[in-house]
């Protein structure tokens, strides 16, 4: 009988993760530290967007080689964090990781397989498709789906959770994407811009432990109105 050889298990990919924060002093050295712990070869880039919570002091206290922190002296929103973040990243995959527990860096190996293995440009980490989460806001909720819907009508894709706060992209497509949306806005804009640019988009299910405002959340309806004008603004402008 003839063996067969073990296949050879190669390094593990190494990736970029985008942590933009805005007075999360509570979460943020737990943030950085289950990233580092998330089982890849990774570059932590954290960009602090102007918090006054003590935020930044804690991250200047951060030793690691591994995590790189950028700070802005005003807050400009969650987009203009991320482009910046975007614009530091060296590795071949870029995953977006929010600072406030609520997406689970365990999640980043089933999120990343698409992207790995050659099908995928850009991949969505969907609350909606069967993954463990906290139980709240209903709401909250439909509002999520309705902007989905809405994402979905103009933009021709058939996604469940456009607002996402976990996405994974090839770095360089996305470099070849040119962003402009400061605040809330950058879930619409690069759904939008993505899908004109034909990008192969795949969504996977993630856990999602949400939390309360009293917890910090941050997003409200004001962001859920912001997001409806964007997703008709850069389906027929910018």
């Amino acid at each position: 009988m003839e063996l067969q050889e073990e296949p050879t298990i190669g390094p593990p990919p190494h990736i970029s993760v985008v942590i933009p924060v805005y007075n999360e002093v509570q979460t943020i050295e737990a943030v950085i530290k289950r990233v580092l712990e998330c089982g890849f070869e990774v570059e932590v880039i954290v960009v602090d967007d102007g918090s006054a919570d003590g935020t930044r002091e804690r991250l200047k206290q951060v030793t690691d080689p591994r995590v790189s922190c950028y700070f802005h002296a005003q807050n400009h929103g969650k987009g203009a964090a991320l482009r910046l973040g975007f614009a530091a990243a060296r590795n071949p995959f870029i995953i977006v990781q929010d600072a406030d527990l609520e997406y689970d860096p365990r999640d980043y190996r089933r999120v990343l397989e698409p992207l790995l293995d050659g099908r995928a440009d850009m991949v969505y980490g969907s609350r909606f498709l069967g993954g463990p989460h906290r139980v709240l806001f209903f709401w909250h909720y439909c509002g999520n789906r309705l902007l989905t819907l809405l994402s979905n009508a103009f933009s021709d894709l058939n996604l469940t959770d456009m607002e996402t706060g976990m996405k994974a992209f090839r770095r360089d497509r996305l470099a070849a994407l040119r962003l402009s949306g400061d605040r809330f806005t950058f879930e619409p804009e690069v759904t939008c811009k993505a899908a004109r640019a034909r990008w192969r988009i795949y969504e996977v299910p993630i856990s999602y432990s949400g939390r309360t405002y009293e917890q910090g959340k941050k997003i409200g309806w004001r962001d859920a109105i912001a997001a409806l004008a964007a997703i008709i603004y850069y389906r027929f402008g910018d």
